[in-house]
Formats: structure tokens, sequence, C-alpha cells
């Protein structure tokens, strides 16, 4: 019997992980969940699979969730808040495994917390190694933590890895490279043109997965591929020239190997995320997912096209930034986030999401980060930049 903290319960990949646990009673129970502004959504879950405890970033929205857990029956949770709360569920000695869910840079010290605790991080927040890698990656070797990356693209490479591959040595497993697969998003084959035009109802709408809104902007505009890629590069130890990008509209590859012999081992599924989510849950073994078998007879071709930055020019920068190092991918991933937001919004266009990230980049000076403190220093820097930028462009 597993204890897990989720951290994004309300997410879609909270979401899926709680689909995953209610068809394994015996294997796994909730410690604690946690949420932002969804507050009736968290505490229904938080009744159904009987968490022991309920956090609330969002401390505003603290009295709302009492009021409302008031009107509940049978429910039993104690309601936290803040980002000290955030921290304790994540760490807490309880805890085996953390669903590390929350989006963006919020999800960053509860996630170390987890790391520095020892505990298995089930990695579905990317933000956390694209800010701070090296600090992340030294702090699990220094706990003896466990990272199981569950976004499908990093499942996918560690499930085609060799069981003892050796970080960073590409040589010694007869590895030649990674293959980091992309839909593309919504606008594959839009007319660049029109790319002004584009509304945030049409950049909310992937063609193949179902997530929250800001990522699925990061994947219309390759943002998404690109944090993933810096991702990557912490994950397996690779370096920015190890990995290549491959368009693949169907989203049936999730990534792929490839080997120094000319094999290519590449993992495959509908695209549901239950499925890496089981995997990192259940690592070593497998479990059943609750997701259809992929069924090749209904699967009429695998397509692959070479990523064209003049169509997705943030895919550019983030290859780009994490060449530069660790404070041009946090300063990166705080522009994004600022720019995402202004669009979102309505207060620039889709085609300024690029702009804001790269004036973001060119403005701040390259400097040597070493400590969280100054990594969330630049985090702060750049986005105080980047709404400078935005208030321009308006």
């Amino acid at each position: 019997m597993q204890t897990i903290t989720i951290l994004g319960a309300t997410g879609s990949i909270g979401v899926s992980t709680l689909d995953v646990i209610q068809r394994h009673p015996d294997k796994y129970r909730v410690f604690a969940l946690t949420g932002h502004t969804q507050i009736e959504k968290l505490l229904n879950q938080a009744q159904s699979c009987a968490a022991r405890y309920v956090v609330i970033s969002d401390e505003s929205a603290y009295q709302k969730a009492v009021e409302y857990a008031a009107t509940l029956s049978e429910f039993h949770s104690e309601i936290l808040c803040g980002s000290q709360a955030l921290e304790d569920v994540a760490s807490a000695s309880e805890v085996d495994a953390v669903m590390a869910a929350i989006v963006g840079a919020a999800g960053l010290m509860p996630t170390l917390a987890a790391v520095r605790a020892g505990k298995k991080v089930l990695l579905a927040n990317k933000e956390a190694l694209v800010m701070s890698g090296a600090l992340f990656i030294e702090a699990a070797k220094q706990s003896n933590a466990t990272i199981l990356p569950i976004d499908s693209e990093h499942n996918a490479i560690f499930q085609c890895l060799p069981h003892n591959y050796e970080y960073g040595n590409f040589a010694a497993s007869g590895i030649h490279s990674i293959l980091l697969t992309g839909s593309g998003g919504a606008f594959r084959t839009r007319e660049l043109s029109t790319f002004a035009d584009i509304t945030v109802d049409e950049a909310c709408s992937h063609p193949n997965w179902d997530m929250g809104r800001k990522i699925t902007v990061d994947s219309a505009t390759m943002m998404n591929k690109g944090l993933e890629f810096i991702e990557a590069c912490w994950l397996f130890g690779a370096k920015p020239n190890d990995i290549s990008v491959v368009i693949h509209p169907q989203s049936t590859i999730h990534s792929m190997v490839q080997y120094i012999d000319g094999s290519v081992i590449a993992q495959l599924g509908n695209p549901d995320m239950r499925t890496p989510i089981a995997h990192g849950m259940a690592f070593p073994t497998r479990i059943e997912a609750g997701v259809d078998y992929l069924d090749f007879a209904t699967v009429a071709s695998f397509d692959f096209d070479t990523p064209c930055f003049e169509r997705y020019p943030c895919l550019k920068l983030a290859i780009d930034a994490c060449a530069d190092g660790q404070c041009a991918t946090t300063r990166l991933n705080a522009a994004n986030e600022v720019a995402v937001e202004a669009f979102l919004k309505k207060r620039i266009k889709f085609t300024q999401i690029s702009q804001v990230n790269e004036e973001t980049l060119n403005l701040l000076e390259p400097i040597r980060v070493s400590s969280l403190q100054q990594i969330l220093e630049q985090d702060r820097r750049a986005r105080e930049v980047a709404h400078e930028v935005i208030r321009g462009l308006s």
C-alpha cells in the first residue's frame, strides 16, 4: 500500500491520477490533495477518496473552503492553506509518493520539498527542472529520492532506455540520441500569415490531448516541447545536441531512443495520460490504467516532420536557452508564464508571446546562478521585465 500526495489535484493530471488510484484501492491511499481556486471540485475529490488533508494554495479561498466543507456530509479532511502547508504535505513522513502536477513555477517549492525528503516523485511539473535542474538533480542524489517522469514524452524515453542506463553516459549504453516527439499543436498546418489573428479559444483547443489552458497554449507555440527539451536534458543527463524534436501529429509514438547500431526503440499507446501515470505509480511493475489498448488495424499512418522555427519561434528560444544554461531557462520559463497569461486575458496577440519571451531574455544580462535564492530572484526579475515588455506592446 502506497500513500500518495497529489500536488495539483484539480488539473487534468490530478484527475487522471485519482482515476488510477480508484481502480486500485488495495494498492494506494491518498494522504493529501492540493488545489488553487477550484475549491468545490477539490473538496469533492477529497471526500471521494477520503484524503487526510486538503491544502488550498490560495489563502484568500480558505474561508470559502471551510464554508463549503460544512455543507458536505461525511467530510473528514483537515483543510490547510498556504505555501508552507504545500511543502508539509509533500514531505510528510507518512507519504511514500508525490504526484507533482502543479502547473508552472508555483510547483517548484513543494516538489523540491518532496525531493529533499527522499520521496518517490512522480514528476509532471516540468518547470521544476526548467527553473532549477542542477539543484533539483543534486538534491535527489543527496536524499536518494526517486524521480519518475510522468510527461508522456519523458515517460516514453524512460521506458525506452536500458534498465542499467548510467545517467549522462550515452556511450556506455550504446545510445546515439533521444527523439522527442510532439504533435505540433493546433496550428501545425495553419497559414503563417494568419497567426496574428489566432484567438484564445482556437489556441486552447488541442487536437489530441485534454489539458489545461496554459499548457494547451504552450503546445500551440511548441514552448511546451521546448520546456520538455530542457527537462529531458536534466532528467537523462543529455546535452542539447543529444536530442532532436520530431513532429508526430498522431501523438501515438510518445518518444523514441535511437541506438548506435541503428535500432530505434519507441513507446506507443493511445494519447491518455493514465498510461504514464500508472507506469510511474507502479514502477517497476505495471497495473491496469483504464486505457484502451492500441488497435493497429485502425491506425491509418504515422507521420513525421521537422519543426519549422518560423512557425514555432518559442521552441527555438527554449533550445537556445538550454544551451545557454540555467539562468536563461529560468528566465524564459518566467517570461513565458507572464506572456501566456497576457494572451489568455487578450492583452497581447498570439504572435507576441514569442516576442515577449525573446525581448525579456535580450533585456537581461546573462549571469551565473548557483543557489535557489538566485534562481527565485531571476524568476522574479524576468516576470517584472516581461510585464514591462507587455505594457510597451499594449
